[in-house]
């Protein structure tokens, strides 16, 4: 039975929604690592095939939890994607979920250069709270966090907040969590 002595955080939402930027920063101020799970995807072979009408990578569910439980089993992994579903309870110690205005979020995805059909989605995708829904329905209801991303001092306020959450986890965990059961 393996331990791990740092907690493993999945950043979740919509696209546009901010997830890497929260990652990127909040990897580069607690020293956790940050995993973007379309790269990730890529560079480890776990895609399947392309979807064209939504005009993204298929991702092989499977192959990709193979290739990450290394790195989870070793605790200290900033999970980045846009659903969170797939990742064992067992894995996952804290999972934020970040919600954005839809006028804000239509002008990131436009900015990017999205179709219009996928944007209509995403934008109905959080109008309807999807991914929150997710979230709660596959996790502990305890380690689901919905925290806003609007601007700079929202993305600094939560990466700060996330940061107080992790040293508690550690003051709380001294002796680690094991990976079979997250005790």
């Amino acid at each position: 039975m393996s331990r791990r002595s740092l907690p493993n955080i999945i950043i979740t939402g919509t696209p546009g929604c901010g997830k890497t930027s929260h990652a990127e920063q909040l990897a580069s101020q607690s020293g956790l690592n940050h995993i973007s799970i379309s790269d990730f995807a890529k560079e480890n072979k776990c895609i399947e095939g392309y979807d064209e009408e939504r005009d993204s990578s298929i991702v092989d569910e499977d192959k990709l939890l193979d290739a990450l439980e290394p790195l989870i089993e070793k605790g200290g992994q900033i999970i980045d994607w846009h659903c969170c579903e797939i990742f064992p309870e067992r894995w996952i110690d804290l999972v934020i979920v970040l919600r954005c205005n839809n006028t804000i979020l239509y002008d990131r995805l436009q900015k990017r250069g999205y179709k219009e059909s996928k944007i209509s989605e995403n934008v109905e995708v959080e109008i309807m709270q999807v991914l929150l829904m997710e979230a709660k329905d596959n996790y502990a209801e305890e380690i689901v966090i919905e925290l806003n991303s609007e601007d700079v001092d929202s993305l600094e306020e939560n990466v700060e907040r996330i940061g107080q959450w992790i040293d508690n986890w550690k003051n709380d965990h001294p002796d680690g969590v094991s990976n079979d059961s997250g005790n």
